[in-house]
């Protein structure tokens, strides 16, 4: 990965595009040969605006793929109780293929319990222990979908991730941990790292590809980016900023996303090409997964 004096930029709303059309023929593919559209069940717990927002658009995107969505509205007074039977009820339709549970939910449900009353054939969002087991010992299941879209994205741009260090700034059970998990899986030397590591710079500049999932505006200083390294801002904080200061970053890596049009679309790109890939594999249809 040779130093380059301004970084190409890694466009994840182009790859995205192309990765929702192979999901849309497979599923016209589906509907043909079953009479029904692939099901996509959202849940919604409460009114908050930013959650309503993310479920509008991607119900809307589902439509555009050719995925029937199944909208479910909670009062924010729902109990774990309530929210595990619907889940549950969801999990045993089998005019459901998958299942995405808006997150975070209220401070006073248990939101492991409810991901786990998903089945782990539905989890097409990658939530559950048993989607996080397959993830960690390269089994067949459903990846986090941030996770799965940087990886897509990385083979994409052709980088390579054996035998390259890959430092992960994040570590939330959606998004860090699991895409640590899928670059050790592709013979990456990965290093965990979070906003309470010790010297978090010195960690930060050996990484040949960077994974920042901190949470934090411009949190990561281009000053701190190894010279040709790549880099992966899946931050996404208010001024649409990422968690890496782009401008200065961009000065010293090789390839590097954009905030937003990066890792962004890709998230729900693969949440589209997973409940195609659930759909086909619940009817028993045998077409191969959506690449």
């Amino acid at each position: 990965m040779p130093a380059t004096s301004t970084a190409g930029l890694m466009d994840g709303t182009a790859l995205a595009r192309r990765l929702v059309e192979r999901s849309a023929a497979k599923a016209a593919t589906i509907t043909e040969r079953t009479g029904a559209a692939p099901c996509l069940a959202t849940v919604l717990v409460g009114e908050d605006p930013a959650s309503v927002t993310y479920v509008r658009m991607k119900r809307n995107r589902c439509a555009k793929a050719g995925i029937t969505s199944r909208h479910v509205e909670l009062p924010a007074a729902t109990t774990t109780a309530e929210l595990v039977g619907t889940l549950t009820e969801l999990s045993r339709d089998p005019g459901v293929h998958g299942i995405l549970l808006q997150h975070p939910v209220g401070a006073h449900i248990d939101e492991r319990a409810a991901f786990e009353a998903i089945a782990p054939e539905k989890d097409v969002d990658g939530v559950t222990m048993h989607s996080f087991a397959a993830m960690g010992f390269g089994l067949p299941g459903f990846v986090s979908c941030t996770p799965g879209g940087i990886l897509r994205l990385l083979d994409a741009y052709d980088v390579p991730l054996a035998g390259k260090h890959a430092v992960v700034v994040g570590r939330s059970p959606i998004l860090g941990k699991p895409v640590g998990m899928l670059l050790l899986g592709r013979d990456a030397t990965v290093t965990y790292c979070h906003s309470r590591t010790a010297d978090l710079s010195g960690h930060v500049r050996q990484a040949d590809i960077l994974v920042a999932a901190v949470g934090r505006p411009r949190f990561l200083a281009g000053a701190d980016i190894k010279p040709g390294a790549v880099v992966i801002d899946a931050g996404y904080n208010p001024g649409n900023v990422g968690d890496v200061d782009f401008d200065s970053a961009r000065e010293r890596a090789s390839l590097i996303t954009p905030v937003p049009g990066g890792v962004g679309p890709m998230t729900i790109a693969v949440l589209l090409a997973q409940t195609v890939d659930a759909a086909a594999e619940q009817l028993g249809l045998g077409l191969p997964p959506v690449n």
